[in-house]
């Protein structure tokens, strides 16, 4: 199954901890973990300094504790921990899917599953929150969708319209649809 994975399983850039301005990027291959820092300084010192790159196999990585450390401190914990996991051969597949293939899958989640997925990462937050979702679910419940409905919902979003209830749903059109009238009378006159 590794094989299906892309030669970069991972990467991240940085900036160090306050007052550095120094750069960073940790890239993990399928192979390598790579660490890369870039020297931003106006202290004569570090002017003539190069930027500089550490490359560990993963089993060394996971015994270099003061590259860890580093890592830990510009990237924070989480970081590492996912990183960790990679290097012990632990992928999360569900992270790999496109957004396109996970809302076709979240869209047959119930609403309940939804409201609980969107609070597992950000990811996943701004993807149950999408109107590319939300679409789909609307359509999914409505028998039919009239293009005034469909303006509506780019108004207003897909999730508001979903929402809505049925009332106020047709108060919001009836006004729309006075509101597109006056305009084409005074654009007549």
């Amino acid at each position: 199954m590794a094989s299906w994975l892309p030669e970069t399983l991972f990467e991240i850039v940085g900036q160090g901890p306050a007052p550095s301005k120094d750069y960073y990027q940790l890239l993990v291959t399928r192979s390598q973990v790579i660490f890369r820092w870039w020297k931003i300084s106006l202290r004569s010192e570090y002017r003539s300094s190069k930027p500089g790159e550490i490359k560990e196999t993963h089993e060394d990585f996971l015994e270099n504790s003061h590259l860890q450390v580093q890592i830990a401190l510009i990237f924070g914990a989480r970081i590492l921990d996912y990183v960790f996991n990679l290097c012990e051969g632990k992928f999360d597949f569900l992270e790999r899917l496109s957004d396109g293939l996970l809302l076709s899958i979240i869209s047959y989640l119930d609403l309940e599953d939804v409201a609980r997925l969107s609070q597992t990462s950000r990811r996943f937050a701004k993807l149950c929150t999408s109107d590319m979702l939300w679409e789909q679910i609307v359509q999914s419940s409505c028998d039919t969708i009239t293009s005034d409905m469909r303006a509506l919902a780019q108004d207003i979003g897909w999730r508001q319209m979903f929402f809505t209830n049925k009332f106020q749903l047709q108060r919001q059109l009836r006004k729309r649809k006075q509101i597109q009238d006056s305009r084409r009378e005074k654009q007549l006159l």
